[in-house]
């Protein structure tokens, strides 16, 4: 019975290693606004909404990996961009939140403002003047 027993818990326990090695590599790392949690297709979503919003590839907010000049690292803070997504991240989700009720009401979305731009454009001269 004691055998059975810790061959119960060996196995247990290599499951279990086993189990939290494979979370700890799907994981995104580095992630400050975005949900901890978030899915592969949801990852997906929000990257592509990013690429069409801005008109721009991965490159334009994530490093290139220090080990290896053909990979992105994608948990680097060292682009400036990054952090500049970030902060407009955080603003589109309080402007939301406190003026957008549900997604049926619209919000804000990079697109809003970046057009398919890396930076917005101003509008033009006659809704400034109206």
């Amino acid at each position: 019975m004691r055998r059975k027993m810790l061959v119960l818990s060996t196995v247990i326990i290599v499951i279990a290693f086993f189990s939290a090695s494979f979370d700890d590599e799907r994981k995104y790392k580095n992630l400050k606004v975005l949900d901890k949690n978030i899915s592969e297709d949801q990852m997906e979503l929000v990257m592509k909404e990013f690429k069409t919003a801005l008109g721009v590839k991965c490159n334009f907010c994530h490093a290139k990996s220090k080990t290896d000049s053909t990979k992105m690292d994608f948990a680097s803070d060292d682009n400036k961009h990054k952090h500049i997504s970030r902060d407009m991240m955080r603003m589109t989700n309080r402007i939301n939140k406190q003026y957008f009720k549900a997604v049926t009401e619209g919000g804000v979305r990079c697109y809003t403002c970046h057009r398919g731009e890396k930076e917005p454009k101003d509008p033009p001269k006659e809704v400034l003047e109206n």
